[in-house]
C-alpha cells in the first residue's frame, strides 16, 4: 500500500514539474523622459517588479531602471531594422475603430505625449505597476507596449470593443405562436 502511494505522489509531481511556467526573454526598446532609449532584453514574467523593470543589455550588463524614469517599453521584433528611436513614436492613434476584443484607451503621458492602444478586458489582467496595450499599428515592428502607472497622468477609455453585454437574442417564440398554421 505504501509502495502504491508513494508511485502515485511522484507521478503527480512529475506533472507539476512541466506544469511550471516558462520564463524566456523579450526583445525591448526602453524609452525614458529624459536619457536616451535602453535597447535589451526583458525576462518574462519576472522582469517587471513593483518598483523597477530589470532590461540585460546585449553587452550583459542588468539595469535595474526605476518606473519613474520609464516612458515606455516597448517589444520589438528584432534590433536589427531599428532606427533611433523608431519603434516609439509619439502621437500615435487609431485612424479607425478596432477590430480586437478589449478597452479602447488613450494613455496621456506626464510630458503631454499621448498613445492609443488596447488593454484587455479582464480586470484579472491587470498589473499594478503599470498597462500592457496593443499599440495602434503592432504588425510592423512594434509587437506591443507596457507603461508604466508612474509615467501617466490620466487614462481615457474611448470603447469597449466585442463586449459580452451585448448578446443576441434569441428568436421569439411568441411570434410563432401568433401565426395560423394552415397544414
Amino acid at each position: 500500500m505504501i509502495q502504491y502511494l508513494r508511485n502515485c505522489l511522484e507521478a503527480i509531481l512529475a506533472k507539476k514539474a512541466y506544469a511550471l511556467p516558462q520564463s524566456s526573454n523579450k526583445k525591448v526598446v526602453v524609452a525614458r523622459f529624459e536619457r536616451e532609449p535602453v535597447i535589451g532584453f526583458v525576462q518574462s514574467p519576472g522582469g517587471f517588479s513593483t518598483d523597477a523593470v530589470e532590461v540585460l543589455t546585449p553587452s550583459g550588463n542588468l539595469l535595474r531602471l526605476p518606473y519613474p524614469e520609464v516612458k515606455v517599453v516597448c517589444f520589438v521584433r528584432d534590433f536589427e531594422s531599428l532606427e533611433a528611436n523608431a519603434p516609439w513614436r509619439p502621437h500615435r492613434a487609431f485612424a479607425t475603430r478596432p477590430k480586437t476584443r478589449g478597452l479602447w484607451v488613450r494613455l496621456i503621458f506626464r510630458d503631454g505625449d499621448t498613445v492609443e492602444g488596447l488593454v484587455s478586458n479582464n480586470l484579472m489582467l491587470l498589473e499594478p505597476a503599470g498597462f500592457h496595450a496593443i499599440p495602434p499599428d503592432p504588425t510592423f515592428q512594434l509587437q506591443h507596449i507596457f507603461v508604466p502607472r508612474a509615467a501617466l497622468t490620466d487614462v481615457q477609455v474611448l470603447g469597449v470593443i466585442g463586449s459580452p453585454l451585448r448578446r443576441k437574442r434569441p428568436a421569439e417564440p411568441a411570434a410563432d405562436a401568433e401565426q395560423l398554421k394552415m397544414f
